[in-house]
């Protein structure tokens, strides 16, 4: 294996330019070697989550709201909160992003938790830039709904969703199966809290961050978001005098819908919000926190915390979820697609461990498509109640190619695998993450619903990972993968890339679909494929890589435009690879092998600060600590000769 330079040269005098097969070699093997030294002993690859600061601001808050406070965790919390404050004062969703209202409010809060004086020279910045941005009166629902919670505003200025809501039949708009997965786990113990009203005041007040604003007009009748906002106002006159046996019977379906729902690390999903809102409803029920319900959630919390020292002390961060499935999956399929063999020991255990997480029992997914037997994948290590259709995919084209002295074995999870996972495909002939045909918009414009994603509609990404695997499954003609390549193709946005819900953004949208396309059957010369090369090729950097800031998701100008990182580059690469551009004479392709190999580590990985993982469109981001080196494995093997199946 030869060796890369800290410079990011390659060792032996490898010009990338000149000779990019040899430097893209030589990238590869120290890549893989990298990644190979990650791999847990019991098979699986797991990288860091790192997302903003609301997940520790809400960790202090939660735990001071039980009174499980501890000197040592609010201070490692609070001084990993001041490290990621910017010089303007302001707190952000995503690395070098802009200053975010709502972030830099709960941010603000949980240091005057830790101690921190209002007066203070980096909370009179962060309280400067909150009233420029119209004060806490403009801050998001769940902002508010935390300050309400300690007496810092007032629980009948909050929108009202009632806990009747979980009475309504399947069949009955907003209905809580109309929700996302992580939207409805995260709305039933809302409609709780919100109903249960809690007030733990805080000995300090948030008038440095109020200016007065008057709350803003309501939307024309004639507007569906209007008409929710006059029901709303009947909602809170009913909130005074409700049918006392509905309402008890509510709260007693919705603790039990959320009992239901635990997982076996204690959680919720997987993810943060429902996580921590189930602890809140279940308490404020009255189950108290050495009840095995709550004191499993509680101590499994401590799963997703991250410590490390640092100059200024110990630092405490919390991951809003885990991703060893997921990682796991693209990592043996990346290893596979660079010409490690199948029989190889780190795909095998790897392969091993996967084979483990097949998902075999119920799930709310059952809603939608109660005939179709179990047997999806997560992303996380416990999450059984909502395997998604992404994971099962991945894992799918991982298995299928691994250990050859074991087939019967892993062909019966395989086949089980692509029965769950063709089997979610959406009326429309698409693909969405958790559930099938899960497009009801209804709740999304509900006053309370303004954190982001609500519901999980098909996208193009995860689709495409869907048709990829039927297409090297053989089943390329079959009905479910044509009419999978029929909703890309109909779904191409008119500049010829295609829109990333999981990632950002075009680029990942048009570096996943691509290579489905192509492994589909769609040739190379087909207008579709044409176009989101010629897209690719106009919007490549100077320094040959590609990038895409996440400010794309709310501002058309920067789609396809943003710094070079290696996780984009690299879908770049895998797109336009797949569409047999792999030599073409020193074009596009060369200019972003050049880039991988010029800007590895010493070590065979890449730096990445910038997020190009996308939770909620808009809302909320990702920066998975794995992309940065299982992306260019991919896209430098497949560029090698490794190839997909």
């Amino acid at each position: 294996m030869t060796p890369v330079l800290a410079s990011g040269s390659v060792a032996g005098d490898v010009d990338a330019t000149s000779d990019p097969r040899s430097a893209a070699r030589a990238a590869l093997d120290a890549a893989i070697a990298h990644l190979s030294s990650l791999q847990h002993e019991q098979g699986w690859w797991k990288g860091d989550l790192a997302t903003n600061v609301t997940m520790d601001a809400e960790d202090m808050m939660l735990r001071e709201f039980l009174g499980i406070a501890t000197a040592e965790t609010r201070d490692q919390s609070a001084r990993w909160i001041r490290s990621q404050q910017r010089e303007d004062g302001t707190w952000a969703t995503f690395f070098g992003g802009p200053g975010d209202l709502d972030t830099t409010v709960e941010a603000w809060v949980a240091l005057r938790i830790a101690g921190d004086q209002a007066t203070a020279p980096h909370m009179l910045r962060a309280q400067q830039f909150v009233r420029a941005q119209g004060g806490v009166e403009r801050s998001r629902v769940f902002t508010r709904i935390w300050l309400a919670l300690f007496g810092l505003w007032d629980w009948r200025d909050l929108p009202n969703l009632p806990p009747e809501l979980i009475h309504l039949p399947r069949w009955f708009p907003l209905n809580v199966y109309d929700w996302g997965c992580w939207a409805r786990q995260t709305i039933v113990p809302l409609t709780v809290v919100c109903t249960l009203r809690p007030r733990r005041p805080l000995p300090f007040a948030i008038d440095e961050l109020r200016t007065g604003a008057e709350p803003e007009a309501f939307a024309p009748w004639s507007t569906v978001g209007g008409a929710f906002q006059r029901a709303d106002v009947l909602l809170h006159a009913y909130a005074k005098r409700p049918l006392r046996q509905l309402r008890t019977g509510a709260m007693r379906r919705a603790a039990e819908w959320i009992i239901a729902r635990q997982e076996a690390d204690g959680g919720w999903g997987g993810i943060q919000p429902p996580w921590v809102y189930s602890i809140l409803a279940l308490h404020l029920l009255g189950y108290p926190l050495e009840h095995p319900v709550l004191r499993a959630a509680v101590d499994g919390l401590e799963g997703f915390v991250i410590t490390e020292d640092t100059d200024e002390g110990p630092i405490r961060r919390v991951e809003a979820c885990q991703s060893p499935v997921w990682d796991t999956a693209l990592a043996v399929n990346a290893l596979l697609d660079s010409g490690i063999s199948g029989d190889d020991a780190r795909v095998r255990r790897a392969a091993d461990w996967l084979a483990r997480e097949q998902i075999t029992g119920d799930g709310d997914w059952q809603i939608r498509r109660p005939g179709i037997p179990s047997g999806g994948w997560a992303f996380e290590f416990a999450n059984d109640v909502y395997p998604d259709v992404d994971d099962g995919a991945e894992v799918v084209m991982a298995l299928r190619r691994v250990g050859s002295n074991r087939p019967t074995l892993l062909r019966r999870g395989v086949d089980r695998g692509i029965a769950w996972t063709a089997g979610m495909q959406s009326k429309d002939g698409g693909w969405g993450a958790f559930d099938a045909d899960n497009t009801r918009t209804l709740a999304t414009h509900l006053p309370f619903c303004d954190f982001g994603a609500v519901i999980d509609p098909p996208s193009a990404d995860v689709t495409a990972h869907v048709v990829e695997m039927l297409a090297v499954e053989g089943r390329a003609r079959g009905e479910r993968c044509l009419r999978g390549v029929a909703w890309l193709l109909e779904h191409q946005e008119p500049d010829g890339s295609w829109f990333g819900r999981w990632g950002a953004n075009h680029v990942y949208g048009t570096g996943a679909v691509v290579p489905a396309l192509v492994a589909a059957g769609i040739p190379a010369d087909h207008n579709a494929i044409r176009a989101s090369v010629r897209w690719l090729g106009e919007h490549q950097n100077a320094d040959g890589g590609w990038g895409e800031d996440l400010r794309s998701y709310r501002d058309p100008d920067w789609i396809g435009r943003g710094a070079s990182t290696a996780s984009q580059t690299a879908w770049a690469l895998m797109a336009l690879v797949a569409a047999g551009k792999a030599d073409d004479g020193g074009g596009v392709v060369e200019r972003g092998i050049a880039y991988l190999a010029g800007t590895q580590r010493a070590d065979g990985t890449w730096d990445e600060d910038l997020y190009t993982g996308t939770g909620f469109p808009g809302d909320f981001y990702i920066n998975y600590g794995l992309y940065r080196l299982i992306f260019p494995i991919w896209a430098l093997g497949r560029y090698v000769g490794g190839g997909p199946a």
